[in-house]
């Protein structure tokens, strides 16, 4: 009230165009100059934090709308990276494809397993409709997963490599020396098989690769089983075996294919168009 009062003061004597009164104005006006300075200052140090929160604000909006841009791009990458590693999967497999011209590849997904960590026998999504049936291979793009031993309409079960039910006539890919891959109760948790019917005059060395005989009527020659990760003997070279290490991770099974043989699907069209 008191500064009001004084402004008024001054706005009645600068209407007034005495010499005295303008002298008096003239003083009034130096010793209020500090005062509009300072409400100056006050008030362009306010308009500067108004501006100041007003381009936070702005700041904030914009950061709020990058990060949301940023997770866009980051799910972006990631479905390019799934679609980059499908494409790789699905190249390899056609790489099988070519290698078995006399098979079809049916593709499945696993919907059930057996308890523990290690994929010893499994559900898959295809059954007697798909036209799967007891005894066909199933494999993944590295190598051979196992077979099938029981088939209903829509789902099948498949019993893997390291299961201590299965054998597989194999050989070894370098001296083509004929072997057998079979499941042992003591590794099937370790995701391991063994390899016995070593010859004495088999040259068998670890790293060498063990890949299915085509013999028995059930596997397509030149599967990949898995390479030899160690040899053991017991008393002599009669009884020596070999530890396999499968290219297939028995951990982490998610999807498989089954082989199919043509002339079977030929045969059920001949059937149908008959029919």
């Amino acid at each position: 009230m008191t500064f009001t009062a004084i402004l008024l003061v001054i706005m009645g004597l600068s209407s007034k165009r005495d010499g005295k009164v303008n002298y008096a104005r003239n003083t009034f006006t130096v010793i209020l100059a500090p005062f509009q300075k300072f409400i100056n200052y006050v008030e362009n140090q306010i308009d500067e934090a108004s501006g100041y929160l007003r381009g936070m604000n702005t700041l904030s909006e914009e950061n709020e709308i990058l990060k949301s841009r940023v997770a866009e791009l980051e799910n972006d990458v990631k479905e390019l990276s799934g679609y980059r590693t499908k494409n790789e999967e699905l190249r390899e497999a056609l790489n099988i494809k070519q290698q078995f011209s006399d098979v079809e590849f049916l593709g499945a997904n696993i919907i059930a397993k057996d308890m523990g960590n290690w994929f010893h026998t499994f559900t898959i999504d295809r059954g007697t409709k798909d036209m799967v049936n007891v005894d066909l291979p199933v494999i993944t793009n590295n190598g051979l997963v196992g077979r099938v031993v029981n088939a209903d309409l829509i789902t099948s079960r498949v019993i893997s490599i390291i299961d201590e039910d299965s054998t597989v006539s194999a050989r070894i890919s370098k001296t083509r020396d004929l072997v057998f891959v079979r499941g042992d109760l003591s590794l099937k948790d370790q995701g391991l098989c063994r390899l016995d019917n070593i010859f004495p005059d088999v040259d068998i060395s670890v790293g060498d690769t063990i890949e299915t005989s085509g013999l028995g009527g059930i596997y397509p020659k030149g599967v990949i089983i898995g390479v030899v990760k160690e040899i053991r003997r017991r008393t002599s070279d009669l009884n020596r075996y070999a530890i396999i290490e499968p290219s297939v991770d028995f951990k982490r099974l998610e999807e498989v294919f089954v082989l199919i043989d043509r002339k079977n699907i030929n045969r059920v069209g001949e059937i149908e168009n008959e029919g």
